[in-house]
């Protein structure tokens, strides 16, 4: 899922170059370009699908010249998770309706690529063979307030996969306290977006919970995979709701699974969260970019990934960006406030 226009990054990210398109940590690659490369090992290029806006078909095409031109769907309008997945879910059934699926966001990181590996394959081979739904569960490491959370029945392992556990129910974003609560037992997660799921899976509880998006797509089938395709999306992708797959499908569904994972996975939501996640000096400092020095700087996160000389002095916890000849300098406590500034 590519189609985010996600600008809690600015000056790096901007809606018309929203993040999954950025080189976020200084390694040459962006994290659209990250995300295809840790699927290599679970599936070929050939069945990578991207979902994405038609303001961005220019850029995947660019960044993903192994993925099949076809295989690139463009959204005419963004309407949430729901319709996006059911509609890579229609197109796939059309051409094989007994495929296994992975559905990812674009714009996430995971550390442990082997890891990821193991979990996602394990996963595949469970949904194969049941009517189930994988959501990977992400181990807490910290009282997050920025992600959702699974409660797991741990009493209640799967008997065909014993580190898949049956879902009591998900959870919204919580407050602080309740977050200290949920990370003080040990059978809550975080909602990591990682779904695992059969096509007839998916498409079957569509029609059941959300069956004004399944019909939308039950009434183009014939059209996915012609020429005539992307003219009926145009005109029948906007009639569909705008809600997420967890509201339509997952806080419904009754056979459903979290598979508790770490690998090294961040959501990657806030400058924060990319400080918290990079390397850091002796100082706490995490500096992206060829040539920063930071001198009496402290907890700050530094992104300057062009060729200039940066030089900082007495800094404390904060954001120093630069792209395209903007610069932003401002408290990381503060950052809430950089989507109206990049406005």
């Amino acid at each position: 899922m590519a189609g985010g226009i996600g600008s809690r990054f600015w000056p790096m990210s901007t809606p018309e170059y929203p993040k999954q398109f950025v080189d976020v940590l200084g390694q040459g690659r962006s994290l659209l370009q990250l995300t295809f490369d840790r699927f290599k090992g679970v599936c070929p290029s050939s069945n990578v699908w991207v979902v994405t806006s038609a303001n961005y078909a220019g850029i995947v095409r660019e960044q993903l010249p192994e993925v099949p031109v076809e295989n690139i769907l463009l959204e005419p309008c963004r309407r949430n998770t729901a319709p996006c997945i059911a509609y890579v879910s229609w197109r796939i059934k059309k051409l094989n309706p007994k495929a296994n699926i992975v559905v990812s966001p674009s714009d996430h990181i995971v550390t442990d690529v082997k890891e990821f590996d193991r979990v996602v394959s394990s996963a595949l081979s469970f949904v194969a063979e049941s009517d189930a739904i994988v959501t990977l569960g992400m181990k807490p490491t910290r009282p997050e307030t920025g992600y959702g959370y699974i409660q797991a029945n741990l009493s209640l392992p799967s008997s065909r996969n014993k580190e898949l556990f049956a879902v009591d129910c998900f959870r919204e974003k919580p407050d602080l306290q309740t977050a200290r609560e949920y990370v003080a037992q040990d059978n809550f997660y975080w909602n990591s977006g990682l779904f695992v799921w059969n096509i007839s899976t998916i498409v079957n509880a569509l029609r059941v919970y959300e069956p004004s998006i399944a019909a939308v797509f039950e009434g183009i089938f014939a059209d996915l995979g012609t020429e005539r395709e992307q003219a009926v999306i145009d005109r029948e992708f906007p009639n569909c709701p705008n809600i997420s797959i967890d509201y339509a499908v997952l806080e419904k569904a009754e056979d459903i699974f979290v598979f508790p994972a770490s690998f090294g996975w961040s959501d990657l939501g806030t400058w924060g969260s990319l400080r918290e996640i990079s390397e850091k000096d002796a100082d706490g400092n995490a500096l992206i970019g060829p040539d920063i020095q930071a001198i009496e700087c402290r907890n700050c996160i530094v992104h300057t990934v062009g060729e200039k000389r940066v030089v900082i002095q007495g800094l404390e916890d904060c954001i120093v960006a630069e792209r395209d000849g903007v610069l932003l300098i401002c408290k990381l406590s503060e950052e809430q406030r950089i989507k109206e500034w990049g406005k």
